[in-house]
């Protein structure tokens, strides 16, 4: 099948990795495929990639055998990365994409290189604050970039960059805020204060400590909580909950998110820049508890930025006692005015159309450099280039 025949765009997205990189991939897909664009979708083989794409309808998909570059690795990430450079080149060769978008992470790089040499236009996205080393690497060989946060655009060498915002699914929208029905499809009680504990796709036993710790002292309190514990410390932390005499529903994943944050009051969460859109989307205030070990400390800096707005609050992991996330929870669970505040502060760091300024961008270089009659999407407006523009 080739671009003529079909007479549409053809985007391919590389997203893999981790959640902070698929699903904002995955909502700029959904946004190319409402504009009648093809897309596919460039994955890795980890559980959290192959677990959310399972229900997606209407893409095609492809798992590159890349893995990440983590405790000197260096033989099997060679190894795969070469794999995944093949692979990438037979994908794009049965078909030819019009466009690349690269969201993070370690199966970046692959589809992006055999693009350039296919003279495809490539494109990125940078959810946070400090760019990661694959989007440091790729910044150069971009035609433009697209950047969660202001600050990450003096951080990355592209010949365009542009402030977008990170994109969020669309099931994470007003509507959902504080849903009734989102606590009970969870076996929560919709008339109780509920905290969210979450530590990314992956969990987090850093943060799953911090707050164990704390449990004791918030015994007694009319709360319940939904805690997202990973696939390690499930049992530890239910019986924690239990011995501590808390209401809580406890879960080593939850795929639905948009309903934790539906139910939740106020939520625990580490600082990626995903979890930190959707929350933003929600108008959920938060006590962030940033990853100590992320690269160049990129979570303590998203957050820090969340922080210094009011849009949330921070204990750091290594260094906040059980009685200072104690006293921080009580704070933001029992004080409806500094959770209005919060939210208030929220509506800054969400851009609703975050994945259509993304799509427009990208169309509109596809378009201008074809045949705009041999497509069958409506061409980008002078109007909405104007717009983006203004936005950088």
């Amino acid at each position: 099948m080739n671009l003529a025949a079909t007479k549409k765009p053809f985007i391919a997205i590389a997203c893999g990795g981790t959640g902070g990189h698929l699903f904002p991939g995955l909502a700029v897909a959904e946004q190319l495929r409402q504009r009648g664009c093809d897309v596919a979708l460039l994955i890795s083989p980890k559980d959290v990639d192959q677990s959310a794409v399972k229900n997606v309808q209407g893409m095609e998909i492809f798992t590159l055998p890349a893995v990440g570059l983590q405790n000197r690795n260096y033989f099997s990430f060679a190894g795969s990365f070469l794999k995944s450079l093949l692979a990438a080149r037979k994908i794009f060769k049965q078909r030819k994409p019009d466009a690349v978008l690269a969201m993070g992470g370690f199966t970046s790089a692959p589809p992006i290189f055999v693009a350039k040499d296919l003279g495809v236009k490539t494109f990125l996205h940078e959810s946070n604050t400090i760019p990661g080393r694959a989007n440091r690497l790729l910044a150069r060989f971009v035609d433009e970039a697209f950047v969660g946060f202001p600050e990450a655009a003096a951080r990355l060498r592209t010949k365009k960059t542009l402030v977008t915002g990170t994109p969020v699914r669309p099931q994470f929208c007003q509507s959902a805020i504080r849903n009734p029905q989102s606590a009970i499809t969870l076996g929560l009680d919709p008339n109780r204060p509920t905290i969210l504990v979450v530590g990314g796709s992956q969990g987090a036993t850093g943060l799953n400590e911090l707050i164990l710790s704390a449990l004791p002292l918030l015994a007694g309190k009319n709360w319940q909580w939904l805690h997202l514990t990973g696939p390690h410390d499930f049992e530890k932390v239910k019986s924690a909950h239990a011995s501590n005499g808390m209401k809580a529903v406890v879960k080593p994943f939850l795929a639905e998110m948009e309903l934790a944050l539906g139910a939740a009051t106020v939520a625990v969460s580490r600082a990626g820049a995903s979890s930190l859109a959707e929350m933003a989307a929600m108008r959920l205030p938060s006590l962030l508890v940033p990853l100590p070990t992320a690269a160049d400390n990129h979570q303590f800096v998203n957050a820090a930025a969340f922080v210094n707005t009011g849009a949330a609050k921070m204990a750091e992991q290594k260094k906040s006692s059980a009685k200072e996330v104690a006293a921080s929870l009580i704070e933001l669970v029992e004080s409806e005015a500094v959770r209005a505040e919060i939210r208030s502060a929220l509506v800054k760091w969400h851009v609703p159309n975050a994945a259509e300024l993304i799509v427009e961008s990208i169309l509109s270089v596809v378009l201008r450099g074809a045949d705009q009659k041999s497509f069958s999407v409506p061409p980008v407006t002078k109007r909405d280039v104007t717009h983006l523009k203004a936005v950088a």
